[in-house]
């Protein structure tokens, strides 16, 4: 179902052409969620896994909010997953302006990233610099992404890409002391 929706989008999202990409009945779908919104919630979840998940996997054991934020944008940014993020911003979008029906989306679109790259900080470093740091680099990222997505400038974004993880890396390397 997410890979049909990554291809048709959401927009216009309905029972028969879904069942018949999937080899079922359109009354099956109607039996299994009952409402075309609950459908909706199922497919956002299971694309939600997918994006926290591979997130998840690229920081992994990375140490450092610098090695875990170049790991997310390299990921995120990778040609491969632009379907993932045009859909996941087109219903963040739709979100912001109908919240009621993807509450649970919008209660984890933040948290998800936000916990990885809190915990990669490590458990040392001030819990309000870490929620600080990681806010600037979710912002940071997917401001970067809705760019890349909106222009097709890879070169472009990719060297403004690069200037922000450089940052960050100046400013959490470990300094000397005297």
């Amino acid at each position: 179902m997410v890979d049909y929706t990554l291809e048709n989008g959401f927009a216009d999202l309905s029972w028969r052409p879904l069942a018949t990409a999937l080899g079922v009945a359109s009354t099956t779908l109607v039996h299994r969620f009952g409402t075309k919104e609950q459908m909706l919630q199922a497919i956002l979840g299971r694309l939600r896994e997918r994006i926290l998940k591979a997130t998840e996997e690229t920081i992994g054991e990375r140490s450092g909010l610098a090695d875990s934020a170049r790991a997310v944008w390299t990921c995120t940014s990778d040609p491969r997953r632009e379907a993932e993020f045009r859909l996941f911003f087109a219903v963040y979008g739709q979100a912001l302006q109908a919240p009621e029906p993807f509450s649970d989306f919008l209660e984890h679109v933040v948290t998800d990233w936000m916990n990885a790259l809190r915990d990669a900080q490590g458990p040392d470093t001030d819990p309000d610099t870490a929620t600080r740091h990681a806010t600037l680099v979710i912002a940071t990222i997917r401001g970067l992404l809705l760019d890349l997505l909106a222009t097709g400038d890879r070169d472009r974004v990719q060297d403004a890409a690069e200037a922000f993880l450089t940052t960050l890396e100046h400013r959490t390397a470990p300094t000397a002391e005297t």
